[in-house]
């Protein structure tokens, strides 16, 4: 009977971001204008980048890909989101679903390495200025960027064929605005056990690991900032730790708290707020 639902499944209904009808035309405005910003504020980032000789350095190479990364899972997740505001029943195909899932999963994860990448080139920027140009060297950034891109893709596969390969049953509603594994774990009639610990385990991995890394990268940039004389360059260096710091806790966070709470925990309508903080 899994089977056959799985094989007869051809769609999905997004439930989208609210089900209160007095706020779909704000809420279509707000995010519209948020997408519109998000495209040409990344785009613009990306065009500078390349164009401009005097910002072909390792921060803004990061930055670069940050953006790359960022452009990318919110134009996966955003279109699709809004739609939601306008159409009667937003529907979205069984194979797109499994799409939109795997690249918002691989530009998540991307993100996630890019962030630390960041963190660590501001480490070695701070605390060993010296060694800069060595250990920040073109092979190394690139390194950096390309590892997080091939893991990200790999985890994001291997968990969408897993998750697609089981059986669907009964109900085809997403109580989301996008296809996300925790939603669709909720769907299955096969026994999720084992992929539901396997999400545990690699998102507990990545993101503990992730969020370790800027911490303690910004941990050692605090001592060295204490340690400097000149108050401007003190300004400069906490300014521009800080607020990657703020980002990262606010990524990590809200990711955090959807995927690492238990199955019983969770409640879809407090999810889908904390996920609009990082699509």
């Amino acid at each position: 009977m899994g089977q056959q639902n799985l094989t007869l499944l051809t769609e999905f209904i997004l439930m989208g971001v609210t089900r209160w009808p007095e706020l779909q035309a704000p809420l279509l405005g707000v995010f519209h204008i948020i997408y519109l910003v998000t495209v040409m504020g990344n785009l613009a980032m990306v065009i500078l980048t390349c164009l401009d000789s005097k910002l072909h350095t390792p921060m803004y190479f990061f930055l670069r890909h940050l953006s790359i990364t960022d452009l990318g899972y919110s134009t996966v997740i955003g279109p699709k989101m809004m739609a939601n505001f306008v159409v009667h029943k937003n529907t979205i195909s069984y194979n797109w679903c499994a799409t939109q899932l795997a690249f918002f999963e691989i530009f998540i994860i991307t993100e996630l390495f890019i962030l630390s990448a960041m963190a660590y080139d501001r480490y070695v920027a701070i605390c060993k200025p010296l060694l800069y140009v060595v250990i920040m060297a073109e092979k190394a950034c690139w390194g950096l960027a390309l590892t997080p891109y091939l893991y990200g893709t790999f985890l994001s596969l291997f968990l969408t064929i897993k998750l697609f390969n089981l059986s669907f049953c009964g109900s085809n509603i997403i109580n989301y605005f996008y296809c996300d594994n925790l939603t669709l774990l909720s769907l299955l009639c096969s026994d999720t056990l084992e992929l539901e610990l396997i999400i545990l385990v690699f998102s507990g991995c990545y993101l503990l690991s992730s969020l370790l890394i800027v911490l303690v990268s910004n941990i050692f940039i605090l001592a060295a900032i204490l340690r400097m004389n000149s108050t401007e360059t003190r300004h400069k260096a906490f300014s521009t730790c800080s607020s990657h710091l703020t980002v990262v806790v606010v990524f990590c966070g809200t990711l955090l708290f959807i995927y690492l709470q238990p199955k019983s925990s969770h409640t879809f309508d407090i999810d889908k707020m904390a996920s609009v903080f990082y699509t």
